[in-house]
């Protein structure tokens, strides 16, 4: 069986190992594709593996020998999969491998908008502690979560879990999920509208989708408290960003703390890169070496789910 890893060095940049792909069959690793590239990397290949390549219709039209895409994440948008249908191509993805360390993510950006814990310890160095008159300094204000509103849209497994950690923290839970559910202690059901004027603080956690595109925008965030906090680790184009850097500039809310953008690597004019009181971080939340040892393991079961004729966590 010919195997071919089209971008694998995001998830193993080398510290992991492929040899369970390798086990399986005469395997190639290409730790980028450029799209120009595919076609001939990919060509007589029965098995992709892919992460962030995109896998078209007219691709797989031109791959007969294709019989199998692996998606080295939990989103499956880069492949077309009506096309690999049509084609009798199986589709996997690898659902719930980050759960735990997104979740993580998502509080530790909270945690420096509240505490500026990195800002302060960067201060040091320059001596602004040592030039301070009194024993304790701070140059922002720091706030304490105990007794505060999260509000979370979306609310599956990571939603979940964020809430259990923002209830940890003492935080009272407002979440917004397709279908309401029963509360429970310390954590309700809202409509959108409801969550974003209570809320403290705002959690995205929803997939991306034609409803949820660009579900933050001039109106909602005219909707949130001027103190509140917006925190992304789901989607990029879940915010309109110009709405967002607007609403920033003006102090319609008080900061916003990213790990996802429209575009990966951001373009230098992205407006978020200079607007105030936001915190960006280059697509990591997914990215411990836990979650990349579960992933890769799960990547090769489906595939050998897959050889043994039991396919699993099939998209398609």
């Amino acid at each position: 069986m010919n195997i071919v890893v089209l971008d694998g060095y995001t998830l193993n940049p080398g510290d992991l190992s492929w040899d369970a792909f390798h086990q399986l069959g005469n395997c190639t690793v290409y730790d980028r594709t450029a799209p120009g590239e595919v076609l001939c990397r990919a060509c007589g290949a029965e098995v992709l593996i892919t992460n962030k390549t995109v896998l078209s219709a007219d691709l797989m039209a031109a791959l007969p020998k294709l019989r199998y895409i692996g998606v080295l994440a939990t989103g499956y948008n880069v492949v077309d999969v009506a096309a690999a249908c049509a084609h009798g191509v199986t589709v996997t993805n690898v659902p719930g491998y980050s759960t735990r360390s997104v979740a993580q993510h998502a509080m530790a950006l909270l945690l420096e908008l509240s505490n500026h814990v990195g800002i302060h310890a960067a201060q040091i160095p320059q001596g602004r502690w040592s030039a301070s008159k009194d024993f304790s300094y701070w140059d922002r204000p720091l706030r304490e979560l105990d007794g505060l509103t999260m509000g979370i849209v979306g609310y599956g497994t990571i939603g979940r879990c964020v809430a259990e950690l923002a209830r940890a923290f003492g935080m009272k839970v407002l979440a917004n999920s397709r279908k309401k559910f029963e509360a429970q202690p310390g954590i309700r059901w809202a409509p959108l509208d409801e969550l974003l004027e209570a809320s403290d603080v705002v959690s995205l956690h929803c997939p991306l989708t034609d409803e949820t595109r660009a579900v933050i925008n001039a109106r909602s965030l005219a909707l949130m408290k001027p103190t509140a906090f917006l925190i992304n680790t789901s989607r990029g184009p879940l915010i309109d960003e110009s709405a967002l850097a607007a609403a920033l500039r003006e102090g319609c809310i008080a900061g916003a703390a990213l790990d996802v953008l429209s575009a990966e690597p951001p373009p230098s004019d992205n407006p978020l890169l200079a607007a105030p009181n936001c915190l960006i971080t280059p697509h990591q939340a997914w990215a411990s070496g836990a979650a990349r040892i579960r992933l890769l393991a799960v990547a090769a079961e489906n595939l050998r789910a897959f050889v043994a004729g039991k396919p699993v966590n099939v998209v398609s």
